[in-house]
């Protein structure tokens, strides 16, 4: 601490001896004490130093005292300086009004008392030095007010052409302060923003999450940054971020909100936009992937429904232009039919997936126990194990329940798989069927048929596993396993022929009816093992839904070991299909039938009013005029004349509502090409009540 810095006492005498008794005397005061001989002097050191009190002699030669004290008041620096007179002779009256006018504070009469004198200049001393004080505060006061006026106007500038909108609230909400900016973001005048509060200005879609963000804001008293549409009155609408934080006082006293609201239109905008191109590089990308995927799939169908191909007219023209023996003949119509088949199979998952993508793919539901499907699909793909040398090893648990499902996909989905394992799975390895019973959540299962949805609780799943010791799957290729047109390698080098639709068939099948799909495998020649669960039916619901089923699904697909010949029996084919014409005629006149064979409907009927046959087999698509014109003109017929004869439809439309269309229109029956002769014939003697004959092997 700097210690307190001493005041000048002027001492002006003319006697050298009256100052050294002066100086003698106030030297225990501790101040600065400046002599003058001279009231010359006295007014030369006035003119560089203020001086608490002036201690002034009278009678001096030359300038007296009062001449000196006159001069010493017309100066505007010393004009208040305190003046007391030392005199030596005895004071008049008059001597004492005219110091007194002159502005004396004191006389005092030599000898002078020290003590006097002393308590006398310490009082000036100590006035002189709180004026100091007191002026050195007013200086720094000014000089404070001065920094504060300079910082409000900054403020007050900052604030006015700020580029964001400030506001201030107190703790009960109230406005207490808003610039100009914010008064134009919320479209409120300078006095309306101290009425309104800004979420009054919020957009009616925004304004309840608003309110809710800050009311949240309120109660927890933590920083807030929230994004809002802000509507003006004229309907001007537009982005702003809210910012705030809590203001608080010296002691951690809360005394309102400050805020900022900042209009960030223009950057959620370039957000938009640039949001808007990464879609558009996506979508590009995803369109360019799938150009590529369909290229792929085209040049994998291509060569898929080829290769059969080149078999088949390979065979064929054999046997035309030579005699084989009765071996090479069979061989050779294995080849031909195993190709057929083939292509078959390659058609019917490209019209699944067609069903699949237009969501148009039903099922026919009924009770049925799982063991059933497993081991029907089993013994379809044992002869394809046994050639490869694969061994097939199964653990199936007989006392499962049933599940609800179409038995035809149930067992198309475990076919699917099996072919599948034993395809990539090298000569000698070993895949395994799994059938158990697990237990699960209890959640509600819908499955969707043709006509009705069928729901109920399910507690526990039969899982189906098909493990195999094949050449597994890569971890990046896991996750797309089950995509459409998806393959590991599509490439024309590819160990292993398909489309890669049957694993999204599954898939999607497997979901139809309720249930979960998964594939895992360790890595790269590691095997593969696929886990598909299923929901079994409560006991109480098999029963009901088994007769259920056995009344909604009444389509005959095998015979049972008689044969009755369909002698007697009159058939009208229509189809424009030379071919397809002669070979339906050939197959009905094999089993005892008298088959007629037309090429239009002119000319089918031509032949209905010569006859009346027993059945008709018409194709849907012909020139001219269709079948669904065949069967229209049919039915207007009286029945005397034909218009109730059974009619099956035959044709190579094969989507849902095909069916439906034909089904409408008149015929009984809808079949799809190409035709299973078994199937067809079953179908016929199904339809006129027959004895069903025994199949044609």
């Amino acid at each position: 601490m700097q210690p307190e810095p001493k005041v000048n006492i002027l001492l002006v005498d003319d006697k050298l001896e009256n100052l050294l008794a002066l100086e003698a005397i106030l030297e225990r005061l501790g101040e600065k004490l400046v002599r003058a001989t001279s009231g010359d002097e006295a007014l030369r050191c006035l003119l560089h130093q203020d001086f608490a009190v002036i201690l002034l002699d009278v009678q001096m030669p030359g300038m007296d005292g009062f001449e000196t004290a006159t001069l010493i008041r017309s100066r505007g620096r010393s004009r208040h300086t305190p003046i007391i007179f030392l005199t030596a002779f005895s004071t008049s009256d008059q001597m004492l009004f005219k110091g007194y006018a002159l502005g004396a504070v004191d006389y005092l009469l030599k000898p002078i008392d020290p003590n006097i004198l002393t308590s006398k200049v310490t009082v000036f001393v100590e006035l002189f030095k709180k004026t100091l004080a007191v002026q050195r505060q007013a200086a720094q006061l000014a000089a404070v007010n001065a920094e504060l006026k300079q910082s409000e106007e900054r403020f007050r500038s900052l604030s006015t052409c700020s580029p964001v909108g400030i506001f201030e609230t107190d703790t009960e909400g109230r406005c207490k302060y808003t610039n100009p900016r914010y008064q134009a973001i919320c479209g409120l005048s300078a006095a309306e923003s101290l009425e309104k509060k800004w979420l009054e200005s919020v957009h009616p879609e925004d304004r309840e999450r608003a309110v809710a963000s800050w009311s949240a804001y309120i109660r927890e008293s933590r920083e807030y940054s929230q994004d809002f549409r802000f509507q003006t009155a004229d309907g001007m609408v537009r982005w702003v971020e809210v910012r705030s934080s809590p203001m608080l006082s010296n002691h951690g006293e809360l005394l309102g909100y400050v805020g900022t609201l900042e209009d960030i239109s223009e950057r959620k905008q370039a957000e938009e936009i640039r949001a808007q191109v990464i879609r558009e590089q996506t979508a590009r990308q995803e369109a360019e992937a799938a150009n590529r995927m369909k290229d792929e799939f085209l040049a994998v169908l291509s060569h898929e429904l080829r290769t059969p191909l080149t078999s088949m007219l390979g065979w064929s023209k054999i046997l035309r232009s030579k005699k084989l023996d009765e071996t090479a003949t069979a061989k050779a119509l294995d080849a031909i039919e195993r190709n057929a088949t083939s292509q078959v199979q390659l058609i019917e998952d490209i019209l699944d997936v067609s069903r699949i993508i237009r969501g148009q793919l039903r099922l026919n539901l009924c009770a049925i126990n799982p063991i059933t499907v497993v081991e029907a699909a089993l013994q379809a793909v044992r002869p394809l194990g046994d050639t490869k040398g694969i061994r097939i090893n199964t653990m199936l648990d007989g006392t499962l329940g049933s599940v609800c499902g179409d038995p035809a996909r149930l067992q198309q989905v475990v076919w699917n798989l099996l072919t599948n394992a034993i395809k990539f799975t090298p000569k000698g390895g070993e895949v395994e069927v799994r059938l158990e019973k697990i237990e699960q959540e209890t959640r509600d299962i819908q499955l969707i048929s043709a006509s009705v949805p069928l729901c109920f609780p399910a507690s526990s799943s039969a899982q189906i596993q098909v493990i195999d010791t094949g050449i597994g799957i890569e971890s990046d290729f896991l996750p797309k396993v089950f995509e459409r047109f998806r393959q590991a390698d599509s490439t024309t080098t590819r160990a292993h022929n398909g489309l890669g639709l049957g694993l999204a068939i599954v898939r999607h099948l497997v979901e139809l009816h309720g249930g979960t799909i998964m594939a895992e495998s360790p890595g790269p020649g590691q095997g593969a093992t696929f886990t598909v669960r299923l929901p079994l039916m409560p006991d109480e619901n098999q029963g009901h839904r088994s007769s259920e089923a056995g009344q909604e699904n009444s389509v005959i697909s095998s015979f049972p070991d008689t044969s009755a010949p369909l002698t007697g029996l009159k058939v009208l084919i229509v189809d424009d299909e030379t071919d397809t014409r002669n070979f339906l005629a050939f197959m009905f006149e094999e089993y005892g039938a008298s088959a007629t064979a037309v090429a239009s409907v002119d000319a089918a009927l031509a032949v209905l009013e010569q006859s009346k046959p027993d059945v008709l087999i018409s194709d849907i698509g012909m020139s001219e005029q269709n079948g669904y014109t065949l069967i229209r003109q049919l039915r207007s017929l009286e029945p005397e004349k034909g218009g109730n004869i059974p009619a099956i439809a035959l044709t190579a439309y094969s989507r849902e509502e095909d069916r439906l269309q034909a089904l409408a229109a008149g015929f009984h029956q809808h079949l799809s090409k190409p035709i299973d002769p078994n199937k067809l014939i079953a179908v016929v003697a199904n339809l006129l009540k027959l004895p069903p004959p025994v199949p044609v092997s």
